[in-house]
């Protein structure tokens, strides 16, 4: 098979659409898309989400130490659109689209609980990696919808109609 040269930019796809939240010192929430997530360790366990610096929620991650990783599937397309073209700097983005947020059970940062995976982080270490600050995030705990977590604690990642 013939190879052509490819585009540079997001060459490791396809990768889950995911939506990150946090909530800075004064109690204000905020959820963006991210583009660049995955698993860095597993002993410990750990994600990261790299944000681009000019993003609202840079400085609210930076201050917090901590965020959730929502995993979003197909019913949540809308508002994954809206969120991640519409900047918190504009307007109360959440209050307007009516999202649904939870408390985390061990970080000071919102769930979606309209997502069917949310993972709480507390922010370890970061790096700036060109464009975007890549945090490094310990998993503190993960939420699963119940029809996807089986009696071992494991989610079922097939059953999930990712976007």
């Amino acid at each position: 098979m013939d190879k052509k040269e490819a585009l540079k930019k997001g060459a490791l796809q396809p990768a889950p659409k995911v939506l990150v939240t946090c909530r800075n010192n004064k109690g204000e929430d905020n959820a963006l898309a991210v583009g660049y997530c995955g698993n860095c360790s597993y002993a410990p366990p750990m994600v990261m989400v790299g944000i681009v610096p000019s993003r609202y929620s840079y400085e609210m991650i930076k201050e917090s130490g901590c965020f959730v990783v929502n995993l979003v599937d197909e019913s949540y397309r809308e508002e994954f659109e809206y969120l991640g073209k519409v900047s918190k700097r504009d307007c109360d983005k959440l209050k307007e689209k009516n999202i649904r947020l939870g408390e985390g059970k061990v970080v000071n940062a919102p769930i979606l609980s309209d997502c069917p995976v949310n993972i709480e982080c507390t922010v370890v270490d970061s790096i700036m990696t060109g464009s975007h600050e890549m945090f490094i995030g310990k998993v503190e705990y993960v939420h699963g919808n119940g029809d996807i977590v089986d009696e071992n604690g494991c989610i079922d990642f097939s059953k999930i109609n990712f976007l």
